[in-house]
C-alpha cells in the first residue's frame, strides 16, 4: 500500500506544468519515494498546513540554528583575539618604567575581558538552545486526509479506466456473430 509521504522535487523552468490545485506553471512537483505518485505544486501551496504537512522541518531547523550560532560563537573568538592583539601592541609600546600597580591594571583589564568573552560565548550557546528559527523550503510533506484521499481516488480511477481500455481491446468480450441463417 502506497505511503502518504512525498518528497519536493524541482524541475527546470522549461518543464513546469500546471500546479494540481490553482493550475498556474509551476516547476516544483511532489513525488512519492517510490515514484508512483507525482503532481506539480505551486511553493506557496506548500507553506499551507491545511494542504500539506512539513516532515523534516525540526531537522532543518535544528541545523539552521546550531550553524548561525557557531558563527556567532567564531565572530566573539575573533573580536577577543583581535583585542588581545591590539592590547599587547598598545603595551609593548609603552615604557618599561611601568609601575607595579599599572601592570595589576592591565591584569584585571584582561580578566574583565575574558570574563566578557565567556558572558557573550554563554549568551550564545544558551540561545542556541532556546531559539527557533523558521525554516523556509521542506523537503518532505505529509499531505492532509482529503488530498490524501483525492490522490488515491485519482489512482483508483487511472487503473480502472486502463483496465477497461483493454477489456475493449480484447475481443472476447463482445458476443460472437451468429454462424447459422437467420431465424433458425
Amino acid at each position: 500500500m502506497a505511503r502518504n509521504i512525498y518528497h519536493r522535487r524541482l524541475v527546470a523552468d522549461s518543464s513546469a506544468k500546471a500546479c494540481w490545485i490553482c493550475y498556474k506553471p509551476s516547476s516544483t512537483v511532489l513525488i512519492t519515494p517510490d515514484n508512483d505518485d507525482w503532481f506539480h505544486i505551486c511553493a506557496g501551496h506548500l507553506l499551507d498546513r491545511k494542504f500539506a504537512i512539513p516532515q523534516d522541518a525540526e531537522d532543518l531547523e535544528k541545523k539552521k540554528r546550531e550553524e548561525a550560532i557557531e558563527r556567532e560563537i567564531e565572530e566573539v573568538k575573533k573580536e577577543y583575539l583581535e583585542k588581545i592583539a591590539k592590547k599587547a601592541e598598545k603595551r609593548k609600546g609603552k615604557d618599561k618604567e611601568k609601575a607595579k600597580a599599572e601592570k595589576k591594571e592591565e591584569k584585571k583589564e584582561d580578566e574583565a575581558d575574558e570574563k566578557a568573552k565567556e558572558e557573550k560565548v554563554k549568551a550564545l550557546e544558551k540561545k542556541q538552545e532556546d531559539e527557533k528559527v523558521k525554516v523556509e523550503g521542506p523537503r518532505i510533506f505529509e499531505l492532509q486526509k482529503q488530498f490524501w484521499s483525492m490522490r488515491m481516488q485519482k489512482k483508483r480511477d487511472l487503473e480502472v479506466a486502463k483496465k477497461n481500455r483493454e477489456r475493449l481491446r480484447n475481443g472476447a468480450l463482445f458476443p460472437a456473430v451468429p454462424g447459422g441463417p437467420p431465424g433458425g
